[in-house]
């Protein structure tokens, strides 16, 4: 088991950890990590790994057996001995640009009101695609409305639930191709706004932003028709 400790701090940008096992592929697992795995349309974090004689540098992060995380590295090189005490920097301006386009997606998703079918989260620009037959009659309206959420600056903080109070809660999901984090008997949710203000609580393992000003202004690109009754929407960091 890996221990994900962006999951309680996505601002924690390196830590020291013990590699635990080294996989048949050349992959490095360690008790805890700051690296977030590839999962939920995020992708997966990128950094280097040291330790006494050696370095690393980590091309990708992949979700592993049970709870464990596997560091890729980017080529082939020697690496750190199982018990070796390495420490890990994330590529943290590549994380933080994941972060402000995953949270802007959230938001997204409150200002188109529909089913979710897939995303995708990159450094300067994500998507969403929605269940939708018509495209959205003013691409500007959703901009700006958006915008208007991010200037807002909304607390975004987390929770955790019971998988029991997510199946009597089913509205939570959005997501209709991506299924909440399963398997620990809880699930962690995003809340952005406070109880007071809250206007978007659902599952996600993601790693997010402190607040949504720190998104920045973003702007909606192309609407997609992908499928008969699939739209997908473009949106892009400023």
């Amino acid at each position: 088991m890996t221990d994900p400790l962006f999951r309680d701090d996505a601002y924690l940008r390196s830590a020291d950890a013990n590699v635990t096992r080294l996989t048949d592929e050349g992959g490095i697992v360690l008790d805890q990590t700051v690296f977030y795995p590839t999962g939920g349309g995020q992708p997966g974090d990128s950094g280097i790994l040291t330790w006494d004689g050696g370095q690393i540098e980590i091309a990708t992060t992949i979700k592993g057996e049970g709870q464990e995380i596997i560091l890729v590295p980017g080529e082939p090189s020697k690496l750190p001995a199982i018990g070796t005490v390495v420490h890990q920097k994330l590529d943290w301006e590549r994380r933080h640009h994941h972060m402000r386009v995953h949270t802007a997606l959230h938001l997204l998703s409150v200002v188109v009101p529909l089913p979710v079918t897939g995303g995708s989260i990159g450094e300067q620009k994500g998507r969403l695609d929605f269940d939708m037959e018509d495209a959205p009659g003013n691409k500007q309206d959703i901009e700006d409305t958006l915008n208007g959420l991010i200037a807002r600056d909304l607390i975004v903080s987390t929770q955790w639930i019971s998988d029991e109070d997510l199946d009597a809660n089913p509205g939570l999901v959005k997501t209709m191709s991506v299924k909440p984090p399963r398997g620990t008997g809880r699930v962690r949710l995003v809340r952005i706004g406070d109880t007071s203000e809250q206007v978007d609580l659902q599952p996600c393992g993601g790693t997010h932003v402190r607040s949504t000003s720190e998104i920045g202004s973003v702007r909606i690109g192309k609407v997609e028709k992908k499928g008969r009754q699939n739209r997908r929407i473009n949106l892009h960091l400023d």
